[in-house]
């Protein structure tokens, strides 16, 4: 499918950005020492203030937004990732989004007891709210070191408005007593000048027994005129970072996760683009030495895409991935090859056991074939407990019941499903959350936003879809916060 407005300001830089990848790709690592910084919340769980759809549990805020700065919208929190380790469950989202791109902080969330109540709070010391240098933040992501001991949120810093003439630092913040208490960041890579570093996300290897146990992967893009995907790892629990790696084709992409399997082994499934940057597949590359070195990219299908209608921001296909406890890697995407002349997407998903040969694509029957019902925005979760035929999958999506409709008539909904055999069969829909119109929603440059990514983790057997839900505004203020199941899917 076309890729639309993201690339249309990069063609008059690509000049200046080959040089600028030159000095990217072989300058020296960068820390900043991190300090320490107590957030006196007292543990809550914040209960949903409307009737709850889901017929599974109440709905329960973990966050809301209390920025006031007029530069951004307010209340609004989006685009949440999470991870889960044991007990604990860290989220960490973008808060008070800005028109054109980043927010005024990135939220987190933390419950240490398998989702029944949740402390929360914001980074310290990143935007000029915060006691930090930079004007807006973006795209969070998480993850926890075992071997240290440490959860990590990276995310993108912009040290102007996030656009052409960006200077844009990838950073890390680190807890070292459970998610509680974060620290300032760590630099994980220092942006050159008008650099567009973009979708960044962080894994760490979590197997004691792996050669590679303790080592981090972050993975990112140079968001400007080429995509070129970028990787760097950490051995020491998020301190510090090593040089820039790319693929061994130099591929083009974004939205890459790492997964890391039980061997050591690190697969990352990514939307890649080619060479035109005008056609995006999803695809995979891998490393087998601990980030000292990548693969290729493998393709894993083409992506056929329906830009769902009525302004919503849902730019790219972008995959959701998950590994059980054998290491088998699960990747679903949004794709509308099942529906007659590509009308709405279904959910479909591949799978693969070493990175290298997938699945045929299978269509996830949360609607028949046919029913004009649009799903985007997955957030995969697979239980790591679980494996094979076995294999416990929960899925978590944004909705349209009908796609076809309009700015004023779309109405949006938050559905689950879930599979108990490895994804052979699937739950009916459950409806957790809406309808909601799309006006009470973040205004973004690329439509209405709850987030260009969501995320589900098991905890405790059960698995929490973080996502945003809004209501309709009130004085012209937004509704818009971060929500999660109480008591978690089965």
């Amino acid at each position: 499918m076309l890729v639309i407005s993201r690339f249309l300001w990069r063609t008059s830089l690509a000049l200046f950005l080959a040089s600028s990848l030159v000095f990217a790709c072989s300058s020296t690592p960068h820390t900043l020492a991190p300090t320490p910084t107590t957030h006196n919340i007292t543990p809550t769980s914040i209960t949903h203030s409307f009737t709850p759809t889901s017929p599974l549990g109440a709905l329960t805020q973990i966050s809301s937004d209390p920025y006031t700065n007029k530069t951004s919208q307010h209340k609004t929190e989006v685009e949440p990732d999470s991870f889960a380790f044991g007990n604990t469950v860290v989220a960490a989202f973008k808060v008070g989004r800005y028109f054109k791109g980043g927010a005024s902080n990135i939220g987190w969330a933390t419950s240490i007891n398998s989702g029944r109540t949740w402390t929360h709070g914001f980074l310290p010391g990143t935007t000029v709210y915060a006691g930090g240098p930079y004007a807006q933040v973006s795209d969070p992501s998480v993850a926890y070191d075992a071997m240290h001991n440490v959860w990590m949120i990276s995310y993108l810093a912009h040290k102007t408005s996030p656009s052409t003439g960006a200077i844009t630092d990838v950073l890390a913040s680190r807890s070292t007593n459970g998610g509680v208490t974060w620290s300032t960041p760590v630099l994980v890579k220092q942006g050159g000048p008008m650099s567009a570093f973009d979708k960044d996300w962080i894994a760490c290897d979590d197997t004691a027994t792996s050669p590679f146990y303790g080592h981090c992967y972050t993975e990112f893009d140079e968001g400007c005129c080429i995509d070129l995907v970028l990787m760097s790892t950490s051995t020491d629990g998020g301190m510090t970072w090593g040089r820039l790696k790319t693929t061994a084709d130099r591929a083009s992409g974004l939205g890459g996760q790492p997964l890391v399997q039980p061997n050591g082994t690190v697969i990352v499934p990514i939307i890649v683009l080619t060479s035109s940057l005008t056609i995006e597949n999803i695809a995979a590359f891998q490393s087998r030495n601990g980030g000292a070195s990548w693969s290729s990219t493998v393709l894993i299908s083409r992506s056929d895409y329906h830009y769902p209608k009525g302004g919503m921001r849902a730019p790219f296909p972008f995959p959701s991935t998950g590994t059980d406890r054998s290491g088998k890697v699960y990747v679903a995407w949004p794709d509308c090859r099942f529906e007659s002349g590509c009308r709405s997407n279904d959910i479909v998903m591949s799978t693969s056991i070493d990175g290298k040969t997938w699945l045929a694509v299978q269509r996830i029957p949360l609607d028949h074939a046919g029913s004009g019902v649009d799903h985007f925005i997955p957030g995969l979760a697979v239980d790591q407990s679980t494996s094979g035929s076995a294999g416990h999958l929960v899925l978590a999506f944004y909705y349209y019941p009908n796609s076809n409709c309009t700015s004023s008539t779309c109405q949006l909904e938050v559905g689950s499903s879930s599979s108990t055999d490895g994804g052979k069969t699937w739950s009916s829909t459950n409806r957790l959350a809406g309808p909601m119109a799309l006006s009470w929603l973040a205004s973004t440059s690329k439509g209405a936003m709850v987030g260009d990514y969501i995320s589900t983790s098991f905890a405790g057997g059960k698995a929490y879809p973080v996502f945003a839900i809004a209501t309709a505004p009130r004085g012209g203020v937004f509704n818009e916060a971060m929500y999660t199941i109480s008591g978690g899917l089965t």
